[in-house]
């Protein structure tokens, strides 16, 4: 099971929306702050939020922050998930089933 420190940190939308940033590529502090619409203080701290909880790391290069997401912890989370997303595929597939059942045929006319 995912750490707590996991959940936590993905429980704001802010840190949800810096995570998605990070799923497209590394981005150094500017390009998140810009990206987010957030203040520089604000958009450090969620991002020290998620590097404590071991979803991101960060490398200096040159003048720069550049954080990355840390594939561990989400590898984490979707292990955990699957048994969840297959029950969810296996009762919308039985729902796709019930309603081609029940579905008028092409040639009768529709009633309003």
């Amino acid at each position: 099971m995912p750490a707590p420190a996991v959940w936590t940190a993905l429980a704001d939308p802010h840190r949800r929306a810096i995570v998605a940033l990070l799923l497209e590529r590394p981005r150094p502090v500017g390009e998140i702050v810009e990206a987010c619409g957030l203040s520089q203080p604000s958009t450090s701290k969620h991002l020290r939020v998620l590097r404590e909880a071991g979803l991101v790391d960060v490398e200096q290069e040159a003048q720069r922050r550049v954080y990355r997401l840390e594939p561990g912890p989400v590898a984490e989370l979707d292990a955990w998930l699957e048994p969840y997303r297959r029950l969810w595929n296996d009762r919308l597939d039985a729902l796709g089933r019930r309603l081609d059942a029940h579905a008028p045929e092409d040639d009768e006319p529709a009633k309003d």
